[in-house]
């Protein structure tokens, strides 16, 4: 049996880096996870390197400025007197101690996993990698990516988990626009290939991160995530059927849930909307159930859910052509505004929002469309949607002059008495005005 020399032993130096805050990490992918993940890391005193394959974000960023609202220029700046920069060279990977994985992890046509963001970044770093580095994987993705993905493409190096390399999956959990729990105060799950990679893992993000959850092993941190967001796509599409069903019924759901809610246990209220948005709730789902085929399991809970939440922004548009026919108007010719891109409210994240497909499906069908957003100021770039469409600023003439408002996205900014007061027709998926004769709740 041959000794190891701890002196010598790359991942006995980590593990000294570690502990020193000497450690260089890099962020691979600098988008809503990894961007607040290097300013926090940066916050602490330990060194960043930004990596994305976006010139215009490393060119923002090393000019000290912010492409996301939450996160300011002043944050940026304060984590470059750090040291952090910003860099579409993977060739400095050889510089770092860690490499966090934080990229993209969509689904094709087909609605099937696509980890070409992931297979591609590893693909672009490991030319560069070396014995003593730490990677870890927070994208999203299917139970078992990382030791039958991964760990295979790290060997082609010579470079084995818990030998001479740490490998760990850490999924992230960011909640932008969560004012009680950022970065730092989320407890983060970990999983690692070996025991040695775990502790090594735990020990880096415990330099930034407060509270950590270590299971045993990195299929059970993937499932962790899994089953997170899983839970909430299940529960919204229970929440969404009943409000098609007390529509149908003539009851208000709000009401309904607002009512169940005051019940001190064994209920827990999930809004109802105009779809799933956001990266994770509405893809999540189709990772499990399509590895779960593998093992030739059928997820049709899951599945049904799934259906459910994609079919909303359709009984939206549904709903506005009724209360348009119901006031002498078809959608076609029809002046139609939007509120609200994001996929939620009160951030800027327009990523897989219900309130674009809506936009397209009534666009569609020949209405004339309009949107406001004041957290999303211009329409941004999509894979398959278009819209050459600025921000409409809102005041009575321009809340008047459209046949109808469709309330997809409920920020707290938007003047709600003035568009009750000045709106024609007013369908709002959120429940958040107050009905009236031109509201129609959908």
């Amino acid at each position: 049996m041959t000794t190891i020399d701890n002196t010598t032993n790359p991942l006995t130096r980590l593990g000294q880096r570690i502990a020193s805050g000497q450690a260089t990490v890099g962020i691979f992918g600098l988008g809503y996870v990894g961007l607040p993940l290097a300013l926090r890391f940066a916050e602490v005193g330990i060194k960043v390197i930004g990596f994305d394959i976006d010139l215009n974000k490393v060119q923002l960023l090393n000019q000290g400025q912010s492409y996301i609202e939450r996160l300011t220029p002043a944050l940026v700046q304060a984590a470059q007197s750090q040291g952090f920069e910003a860099t579409a060279d993977f060739s400095r990977t050889q510089e770092l101690d860690a490499l966090i994985i934080c990229v993209p992890t969509p689904l094709n046509a087909q609605r099937e996993p696509d980890l070409s963001f992931i297979v591609n970044t590893v693909e672009a770093a490991l030319p560069y990698m070396q014995e003593g580095q730490l990677m870890s994987l927070e994208s999203t993705t299917w139970p078992g990516t990382t030791e039958e993905i991964l760990a295979p493409r790290l060997q082609t190096r010579g470079l084995v988990p818990g030998r001479n390399c740490a490998l760990v999956f850490s999924p992230e959990r960011e909640d932008p626009g969560n004012p009680h729990y950022g970065t730092k105060d989320i407890p983060k799950v970990i999983g690692g290939m070996t025991a040695s990679c775990l502790k090594l893992g735990q020990a880096l993000y415990e330099l930034a991160i407060q509270t950590m959850v270590p299971v045993s092993s990195t299929k059970a941190a993937e499932m962790t995530k899994l089953l997170e967001n899983i839970h909430r796509s299940v529960n919204i599409g229970l929440v969404n059927e009943m409000k098609i069903v007390a529509d149908k019924m003539g009851i208000n759901i709000h009401e309904v849930i607002d009512a169940a809610a005051t019940k001190p246990f064994g209920f827990v209220p999930y809004k109802p909307g105009p779809g799933l948005g956001g990266h994770c709730i509405p893809i999540d789902p189709f990772y499990l159930t399509w590895k779960a085929r593998e093992y030739g399991v059928n997820t049709r809970f899951i599945e049904l859910a799934g259906e459910i939440n994609h079919h909303m922004p359709h009984w939206v548009v549904g709903k506005v052509a009724d209360a348009l026919n119901d006031h002498g108007k078809a959608v076609k010719g029809s002046r139609i505004l939007v509120l609200g891109l994001a996929y939620k409210k009160n951030i800027d994240d327009t990523r897989e929002s219900p309130a674009i497909e809506i936009m397209d499906l009534l666009q569609a069908k020949g209405a004339r469309i309009a949107y406001s957003d004041p957290h999303v100021p211009v329409f941004p770039q999509k894979r398959d949607y278009v819209f050459d469409l600025l921000s409409l600023a809102l005041d009575a003439a321009s809340v008047a002059s459209f046949d109808c408002i469709v309330l997809a996205t409920d920020h707290d900014n938007f003047d709600y008495a003035l568009l009750q007061a000045h709106g024609r027709l007013i369908v709002d998926t959120r429940g958040r005005i107050t009905a009236g004769k031109n509201v129609v709740t959908a």
